[in-house]
């Protein structure tokens, strides 16, 4: 039988996602705290790889098991939960049809990336602070329609992968500002930001690439139709830097 897995993780004490060779990882972590309660090997597929120290809510991974749980959903829940490292979360644990899968049937995932402009020790570990004099948010939304529709990503993407194919469909980018939590209750003011973008998929790298490439824009270095011009032409090395992955949160996965 299938089962769905909704959990949310801070990422910063691990590698990534996706297990690696003598470094730690969420599915590393999750498969051997559920194969110790099942008491049998369990490997567990997750919707996508998130690169080291990112973060994620609400994401969704599944595992298959030839028997019985040996009990019910949510005590499999509250024993995962007691067992894993306090920087991950299950939400929930619910029976999937034979055919879904956490990665192949996802058919849009959403990232979101925040900054401040600011020192601000309360939201440091999960945003960038941008301290550069200037940056224009117009022209980084004007720059971001730029992104959206269907095209080769390649510019923004991490060399070494083993996809088939750069092609992506990127269906909402922008930049909005927000107030975090904190300031809101205690008051206070300060520059907060962050870029939420959505497609059907999403290359190595592809999220803090572009993110670096829309702060070139938004710095004066380059006019909004650059990033049109980088899908076109670009290769990796054209495009701007990629901005730390601490403040780079996978927040939804939907099917």
């Amino acid at each position: 039988m299938r089962y769905s897995l909704c959990l949310s993780y801070d990422g910063s004490a691990f590698c990534g996602w996706q297990i690696q060779p003598n470094a730690p990882s969420v599915q590393a972590s999750l498969e051997a705290t559920l194969s110790r309660l099942l008491g049998r090997p369990v490997a567990v597929t997750g919707a996508g790889r998130t690169d080291t120290a990112v973060n994620a809510v609400n994401y969704i991974a599944h595992f298959d098991t030839d028997s019985p749980l040996p009990f019910g959903q949510s005590d499999l829940c509250y024993k995962l939960n007691a067992m894993l490292p306090r920087s991950v979360v299950v939400h929930s644990v619910t029976p999937a049809a034979e055919d879904f899968h956490a990665r192949f049937s996802a058919r849009r995932r959403e990232y979101t990336y925040f900054i401040h402009r600011q020192k601000d020790p309360f939201v440091a570990p999960w945003s960038w602070q941008c301290g550069y004099p200037e940056l224009d948010f117009e022209a980084m939304n004007r720059a971001c329609s730029h992104l959206l529709g269907t095209h080769d990503f390649s510019c923004f993407e991490k060399t070494g992968g083993d996809n088939k194919t750069s092609v992506c469909t990127v269906m909402d980018a922008f930049w909005k500002p927000y107030v975090p939590s904190h300031l809101q209750v205690m008051g206070g003011e300060g520059e907060y930001w962050y870029f939420r973008i959505a497609a059907d998929r999403f290359l190595r790298n592809m999220v803090r690439a572009t993110v670096g490439s829309l702060i070139e824009v938004g710095r004066g270095k380059h006019a909004p139709e650059w990033i049109a011009e980088l899908i076109a032409h670009g290769t990796r090395g054209d495009a701007g830097e990629s901005v730390p992955g601490h403040a780079l949160f996978l927040n939804q996965v939907l099917y």
